[in-house]
């Protein structure tokens, strides 16, 4: 197992501030170390080289990216669906999925994680993912469920326009099956 990364080994407080002014992309990687230097001359020693500011300044931004990603993804999706059938539910638990997926790679990817703490972590992501099956589950129940609402509030209109309108019963058969899907 390697060891942390430099930048994980920081003291939490000197971590957030590089990871915000990372995210906030106003320097560059020689005036982030500058201002390390310059805010944190205690921590002198533990600071981080260039290049492991670069590499963690890259996993940051695809992160971030990802974030930006799905927060547009799910801004699109509650613009665009009517949510009859919870879609928005749909696509945000899709996306979750997704996110577990990767989060799950990475982990196995990860050189310097304690075999421990990577139990640990599994265990967490193996609950949540149980949970997230169950609501995957009980929303495609309820999408059934809504879509043969729908069917039976169709065919009892079909009868009622049957009836008004004095078609045959072929003509019913035909509009049940062909226009509305129902055997």
């Amino acid at each position: 197992m390697g060891r942390k990364s430099s930048i994980r080994r920081l003291p939490e407080e000197v971590r957030h501030f590089l990871e915000g002014e990372l995210a906030s992309g106003q320097h560059t990687l020689d005036e982030l170390i500058d201002l390390l230097r310059e805010r944190f001359p205690a921590h002198e020693e533990e600071l981080p080289s260039r290049s492991a500011v670069h590499r963690y300044g890259q996993q940051l931004e695809r992160r971030l990216a990802a974030i930006r990603a799905s927060t547009e993804a799910a801004k699109i999706i509650r613009a665009q669906a009517g949510d009859r059938e919870d879609a928005r539910s749909e696509a945000l638990t899709a996306m979750i999925q997704s996110e577990l997926f990767e989060s799950i790679m990475d982990m196995q990817e990860a050189q310097d994680m304690d075999p421990q703490e990577r139990i640990g972590l599994l265990s967490k992501a193996a609950k949540n993912i149980a949970t997230l099956t169950r609501s995957s589950v009980a929303l495609k129940k309820y999408q059934e469920d809504a879509v043969a609402a729908r069917l039976a509030e169709q065919e009892k209109n079909l009868e009622e326009v049957a009836q008004a309108q004095g078609m045959t019963a072929d003509q019913v058969t035909f509009w049940r099956e062909k226009v509305l899907g129902i055997r």
